[in-house]
């Protein structure tokens, strides 16, 4: 297979609109410790979650540093992301101990989705900044997309469409009590 270019002249503008600053700066954590913050990710970090918020959030796991928690508009069943407790737009922007967790958070969720959805494989990655495809770019974080052989079918490539097979609220309900079992036994 030859490489094609696709020639998308019209991009041009959308790529000149964009800021040269494209990195949010970081704001107060204690200004986004409480629900509402603006920023979706905040709100999910927040130590005063009750229960029906940490699922109203989909939060599954709340560490010292970061949140593990499901994407509400997920690209595939499972979709989870991870991010720093604090608003910060790019990994050299967040603590030692906060990219530590992140990575055992990432560890821990690629295991989970095997042991819940029985995923045969992971897609890990981090869009920083705007123009790489982050929605949220003035909050890092991290997709853990899990993957089946021939998981992309006709529906995708053809119609544009993900078909989701599996209600989000159960989807977490899984993942939450493989977390917890993963937790619960000796990872060393």
């Amino acid at each position: 297979m030859s490489n094609q270019n696709l020639w998308a002249p019209w991009r041009i503008s959308y790529i000149k609109g964009l800021d040269d600053n494209d990195r949010e700066q970081p704001h107060d954590s204690k200004a986004s410790s409480h629900l509402q913050s603006g920023c979706f990710l905040c709100d999910a970090a927040s130590h005063e979650l009750t229960d029906q918020q940490r699922l109203d959030q989909l939060v599954i796991l709340r560490g010292k540093d970061c949140v593990l928690m499901m994407n509400r508009y997920p690209y595939t069943n499972g979709h989870m992301m991870i991010a720093p407790h604090n608003h910060v737009p790019d990994t050299c922007d967040m603590t030692i101990e906060q990219r530590a967790e992140m990575m055992e958070m990432t560890n821990l969720a690629g295991q989970a989705v095997k042991l819940a959805m029985n995923a045969q494989g992971v897609n890990i990655g981090m869009n920083i900044g705007r123009c790489a495809g982050a929605g949220v770019p003035g909050h890092a974080h991290m997709h853990i997309v899990p993957r089946w052989h021939g998981d992309a079918n006709f529906m995708q490539i053809v119609g544009q469409i993900r078909v989701i097979p599996q209600a989000l609220d159960d989807s977490y309900k899984l993942l939450c009590d493989a977390v917890q079992k993963l937790l619960g036994e000796d990872r060393s």
